[in-house]
């Protein structure tokens, strides 16, 4: 079941701003204020190259666009959104992910960055799942899901759907927000082959610590933002996870678990990124 947390709890801002403000006044952080605010307009391609286990030899090579995080909303513009857009398209993937987080702070933000969003595609289609942000902006997420399939982008929540190549299927499926929703894995894989290798989409990389089919060879996710301010030597300095900096961003390997982290798009809690660019990813599976 899906577990509800504060909207951008008081105490995380708050801890951020502690943090940042002792930093400052130990003269670690002047002049960077400015550089700060240019930085979270700085989009950056992250290329992965990522193993598979089980991976069927039609999709080695299978190129995946991973978008997440845009949160628009009064912090970023429309002209930003179009610019990850056409980033992430000029980058020609075979599919296209997104994984939640597309609104911040107003429900009048979600029609305009779907009508954006809907310019995407590619040849194995576009799907996603929805963030605890869309779920603060649209309650009952009836608008968004209108909007989502408008865009032409497959909702996965607790769902699966069969991706063919060449004769062979890789399955992509996904589940409801850690913090906002319910995760019903169980239900969005009946049917699939015990031997089939699966990718998943969950918002929140925590979900990983309650993952157990291994029938899923790897989670994209993203929600951490990958810190959004990131010091030398200090490292992230607020990371939304119960698992400290675990999931801060970039590929996680966890036993026979991986998880993908993107950094993201847009920002939450302060509107600034710090030695932390905003990123689309693109991700080559090979077998493994």
């Amino acid at each position: 079941m899906g577990r509800h947390r504060p909207k951008e709890g008081s105490m995380t801002r708050r801890s951020f701003l502690k943090r940042a403000g002792c930093l400052l006044a130990a003269g670690l952080l002047p002049g960077s204020v400015g550089y700060s605010l240019y930085e979270r307009h700085w989009l950056r391609v992250d290329r992965s190259t990522i193993a598979i286990p089980g991976l069927p030899r039609a999709f080695s090579g299978l190129r995946v666009g991973h978008l997440t995080d845009i949160h628009h909303g009064p912090w970023l513009g429309l002209s930003d959104v179009r610019e990850a857009i056409e980033l992430v398209r000029s980058l020609e993937p075979d599919m296209l992910v997104l994984t939640g987080d597309y609104v911040h702070r107003g429900e009048e933000y979600i029609e305009p960055v779907w009508e954006a969003l809907s310019a995407l595609e590619a040849p194995l289609g576009v799907c996603g799942v929805l963030g605890n942000h869309d779920q603060w902006e649209d309650e009952d997420l009836v608008k968004t899901r209108r909007l989502m399939r408008q865009a032409g982008v497959v909702d996965l929540t607790n769902r699966t759907v069969r991706v063919a190549r060449r004769g062979q299927q890789l399955y992509v499926a996904g589940v409801g927000d850690l913090w906002t929703d319910e995760q019903r894995l169980a239900e969005a894989l009946a049917g699939v082959p015990a031997d089939a290798a699966v990718i998943l989409l969950s918002h929140n990389p925590d979900y990983n610590e309650e993952l157990n089919d291994r029938r899923v060879k790897l989670m994209l996710a993203g929600h951490t933002h990958g810190g959004q301010v990131v010091l030398p030597l200090l490292g992230a300095l607020v990371t939304p996870s119960a698992h400290g900096r675990k999931y801060v961003g970039g590929l996680v390997r966890d036993g026979w678990k991986q998880v993908y982290v993107s950094r993201g798009v847009g920002m939450a809690v302060m509107p600034v990124r710090f030695n932390c660019r905003p990123e689309v990813g693109l991700l080559t599976l090979v077998a493994g």
